[in-house]
């Protein structure tokens, strides 16, 4: 029998906005349930990265992505939420009192408003071309754990942030990183670029990974660089090419959207009433996509979206720090 679940606010995302977004609905008064795709909780840091060192967070000068998102957690419980994990939302049906969001299980959640903290949505990995078939036989695209990668030769192919995070954080424990990227130009943090070139790790640009090779694990790669051929020894392949953002059932939730992200006005406030949404997952004016923001956005979405939980709430919900 499907489960049915009722409660004042639904948050469909449980990364960092979301369990922010957790703990400051219960702060509120708000009964939550917290719907996500993933079995854990911590979205795309648990998922993606959680040994990397996160610098731009308030109070802390630097925090592992795991201890960031074990002390969100501990706030966020302080809620009493209910945890719908490992669960996808993919219809959404409602009138003016009240909202249902159905999920994949077929599970019902009915709550008077919607919180949609998602961050890019579904998303999938950028293939590497040369990479068919290599998939978990050396080659992967994320690095949940460094201790794997430790004494091995690493090829990292990318230029964004989490490329070259990764080979600074691989290059002390591995024999050697390469990192491969068909471009001059990066896309990643001015500083982490600076710090990799200084590191021991190599930068090859105008390169490609042309092919993989090894009997039954990766053994060498062949690479094209600026048009000549070189083979090296590798036995750990990342491809950090990015990802294939989708809104996916959200795209027919009758919501507004623009280039794949919902977009909200300064209340946080979608184009569907008792909709809102905050975190990587909006588009506004001057929108900048950190987690910092995430954390003011949901703060936002929670106080304007409170008298809509509750006639008779205020937007401002007075300080935290006030007996």
């Amino acid at each position: 029998m499907a489960q049915h679940v009722e409660t004042d606010l639904t948050i469909i995302g449980a990364g960092p906005t979301g369990l922010f977004a957790t703990y400051y609905a219960g702060f509120r008064g708000m009964r939550v349930a917290v719907v996500d795709s993933l079995p854990e909780l911590g979205g795309q840091i648990t998922a993606m990265y959680p040994e990397k060192q996160i610098l731009d967070v308030a109070g802390f000068p630097s925090v592992k992505g795991r201890d960031l998102v074990e002390g969100l957690v501990e706030q966020a419980n302080t809620a009493d939420p209910t945890y719908l994990l490992g669960n996808t939302a993919v219809a959404l049906e409602g009138d003016d009192e009240s909202l249902t969001v159905t999920l994949d299980d077929d599970t019902q959640v009915t709550s008077k408003a919607l919180l949609i903290t998602a961050g890019i949505g579904t998303f999938s990995p950028r293939p590497l071309p040369a990479g068919e078939g290599w998939l978990g036989r050396g080659m992967e695209f994320f690095v949940p754990s460094f201790a794997p990668y430790a004494g091995k030769d690493v090829v990292i192919v990318g230029g964004g942030d989490s490329a070259f995070d990764w080979a600074l954080h691989l290059e002390p424990i591995a024999r050697s990183v390469t990192l491969v990227h068909r471009r001059d130009a990066f896309r990643a943090h001015q500083r982490t670029v600076a710090q990799v070139r200084a590191s021991g790790a190599r930068i090859l640009t105008n390169a490609e990974v042309v092919e993989l090779r090894g009997a039954t694990t990766v053994e060498e790669a062949e690479l094209k660089v600026d048009g000549e051929t070189m083979v090296i020894p590798t036995q750990a392949v990342v491809a950090a090419l990015g990802f294939v953002a989708d809104l996916g059932p959200l795209q027919s939730w009758g919501i507004e959207t623009a280039k794949r992200h919902i977009v909200v006005d300064q209340t946080m406030r979608t184009s569907r009433e008792r909709v809102y949404a905050a975190g990587d997952v909006t588009d506004y004016p001057g929108k900048v996509r950190l987690i910092a923001v995430g954390f003011g956005e949901a703060a936002t979405a929670v106080n304007n979206l409170a008298p809509v939980v509750d006639p008779h709430a205020h937007v401002f919900p007075g300080h935290s720090s006030e007996g």
